[in-house]
């Protein structure tokens, strides 16, 4: 296999989210394809096999487990599939399910979007926020009332938790351990920590225990999760397009545009660059 280095939501190789990609994982197993997203060490790798039908399988895989899907990983597989084959339309087969992923050149980048599978929301129970609240440090004072804390889907489950004031996503420092337990009792991928600057642009820090790593700098997946959690609550009017910024606070920053339609999937674009 030729494994591919690149970063997606961000033009700058030191930002973003670095992923692993491999374009033809053809004849690969599970136990390959973990051994190798092992090696590249990022927080996920994406493995895509042709079919014959013109659409890919496309399976993920963090250093530690398989997982069903992974935004950064699909847009920085579609500009990479786009720099050697050009730009279009790509539909991934996930094993969250069918996933569009357009790409095209925009003032002489590619840019890739995916549009999610349908979203939807689900309730944080006082006991699951107590906990996650308690792991991370924080006080209910501090949240913002707006934005009632909930779990989000759009092809992996995030509990989206908004803070009232943005310096206090700079200053995260969590417990590392309690926080795993939480997440994998309650099959959640990241959890979404944001603050919202204004109507149209959030600012976002999101943890991974279950990846191994301490915090994932540029997040599609839960940015998509963001999206439909948003319209659900009925806190944006759609269609409406806002903007995540993410791993500012890490050194790595990315910029994540969301957009959401009235109904459907919702569509996060972004670039990506190699750092082979």
């Amino acid at each position: 296999m030729q494994i591919l280095r690149y970063t997606a939501f961000s033009a700058d190789p030191d930002g973003g989210n670095p992923a692993g990609v491999v374009l033809d994982a053809a004849g690969a197993d599970e136990a390959q394809m973990l051994e190798v997203a092992a090696e590249v060490g990022y927080s996920e790798t994406a493995f895509l096999t042709a079919r014959d039908d013109g659409e890919f399988d496309v399976r993920y895989f963090s250093p530690l487990a398989e997982v069903p899907f992974c935004g950064h990983a699909t847009i920085a597989t579609a500009v990479a599939h786009a720099e050697r084959h050009g730009p279009g339309r790509l539909v991934f087969q996930a094993p969250v399910g069918r996933v569009r992923v357009d790409t095209r050149l925009s003032e002489g980048r590619l840019v890739a979007t995916l549009t999610s599978v349908e979203p939807r929301r689900a309730e944080l129970s006082d006991a699951d926020l107590d906990e996650l609240l308690a792991a991370l440090g924080w006080q209910r004072s501090e949240l913002d009332p707006s934005l009632p804390p909930g779990v989000a889907f759009a092809g992996n489950w995030h509990p989206i938790v908004a803070v009232a004031r943005r310096e206090r996503l700079a200053t995260l420092d969590y417990d590392f351990p309690r926080l795993a337990d939480l997440m994998a009792a309650r099959d959640w991928t990241t959890v979404d920590l944001v603050h919202r600057e204004s109507t149209t642009v959030f600012h976002s820090r999101n943890p991974f225990p279950p990846g191994g790593v301490v915090e994932d700098p540029a997040t599609g997946a839960a940015a998509a999760a963001l999206g439909g959690y948003l319209r659900d609550l009925a806190a944006v009017q759609p269609p409406l397009t806002v903007t995540v910024h993410q791993g500012e606070d890490m050194g790595r920053p990315g910029i994540l545009t969301v957009e959401i339609p009235a109904t459907g999937g919702i569509r996060v674009s972004g670039t990506a660059v190699s750092i082979d």
